[in-house]
């Protein structure tokens, strides 16, 4: 071949490439189970600092209206992964049996599925519900908990009215003396209730996890058809986001602003001080200090099976490994916080 053939196929092969198209990114829409708060920092951090960029992601996030409600979202392909309560998954499955969902990282490992009252009540333990008004959203991931936090603490459920109440009066009701005690998740109670004027220290929260319950919180559910068809996808989306944590747990302060970004009607020191306590009483706890973030363990997760059994009968009761699955996490080392 002459020079000037090399030359010319050169050109071509350059007009070639320069005109090749981009390899396209796949698109993902995240589903909260809430709005954009402190807590969904790691997910901005990983979009801002290009995480999920590089990892081939286009992903968008969006918000949701409880821990139990969006579940369905996930399960049919409205949107691809999603931010959910573990023990609404294992029911939903039970359910659903055509819906292999599962849960691919955990996130709270330390449940915030809480009762909140406030001290004048007089309540300080999980027996004085009895013959008291509780306000409980129907879609709240805490009161999906509650049979089984009534069994485990031998509460008389007939003695106790439950009133459905919508999230946004659910503080202000207990505020105002309308209920005597509420559903739901330690960081939202108690920052709204400070936001209804209450002191913190008249602010009372009854941790399900400390009163027998051995449940794990919410994970990052897939659904099913992406899961198998793109788990490359999947395993980036997860390592993504465990840099967006781990970032978030070096500097919250600075994590916090990719929240503000997009909320910005929001206080900063408020989801600030909400980030903090959900990262310190929830996500890095002892467990998750000693293995890594993500995983969880399986024996305490078939007790959690079981004890969600105690007061909804199973239609064909799911294994550990039917409804969390560790293989698309990163090696523990990877995981460290």
């Amino acid at each position: 071949m002459t020079k000037s053939a090399l030359t010319a196929a050169f050109a071509a092969m350059l007009v070639a490439f320069v005109a090749a198209p981009a390899v396209a990114e796949t698109d993902i829409k995240f589903a909260l189970d809430w709005k954009f708060e402190g807590p969904t920092a790691p997910y901005f951090v990983a979009i801002d600092k290009g995480y999920y960029k590089a990892e081939g992601l286009n992903v968008t996030i969006d918000t949701g209206a409880g821990s139990v409600s969006g579940i369905p979202r996930v399960a049919v392909g409205t949107h691809q992964v999603g931010f959910f309560d573990l023990n609404s998954v294992v029911r939903f499955r039970d359910q659903n049996p055509d819906k292999d969902i599962k849960v691919v990282m955990m996130l709270y490992d330390r449940p915030p599925f809480a009762i909140g009252t406030l001290k004048k009540t007089g309540i300080t333990k999980p027996k004085d519900l009895e013959g008291r008004v509780l306000g409980a959203p129907a879609a709240d991931g805490a009161f999906a908990q509650w049979k089984a936090f009534v069994q485990a603490n031998g509460i008389d459920e007939s003695k106790v009215k439950i009133e459905n109440v919508g999230f946004p009066v659910r503080e202000p009701m207990l505020a105002d003396g309308k209920v005597d005690a509420i559903t739901g998740f330690t960081f939202s109670m108690h920052f709204n209730l400070l936001q209804k004027g209450i002191p913190a220290d008249e602010i009372k929260m009854l941790v399900m996890s400390d009163y027998g319950l051995s449940l794990y919180g919410n994970g990052i559910i897939v659904n099913p058809d992406f899961l198998k068809s793109n788990p490359e996808a999947v395993r980036g989306f997860v390592r993504a986001t465990i840099k967006g944590l781990q970032d978030t747990v070096k500097d919250p302060k600075a994590a916090v602003k990719s929240v503000m970004k997009r909320y910005e009607i929001g206080d900063e020191k408020t989801e600030l001080e909400r980030l903090e306590l959900v990262l310190r009483e929830h996500i890095v706890t002892p467990w998750v200090k000693q293995n890594g973030v993500g995983d969880v363990d399986p024996a305490r997760l078939a007790k959690s099976i079981e004890q969600i059994g105690v007061t909804y009968e199973y239609k064909n009761k799911a294994k550990a490994a039917d409804v969390f699955t560790n293989q698309f996490l990163p090696p523990a080392a990877d995981r460290k916080l």
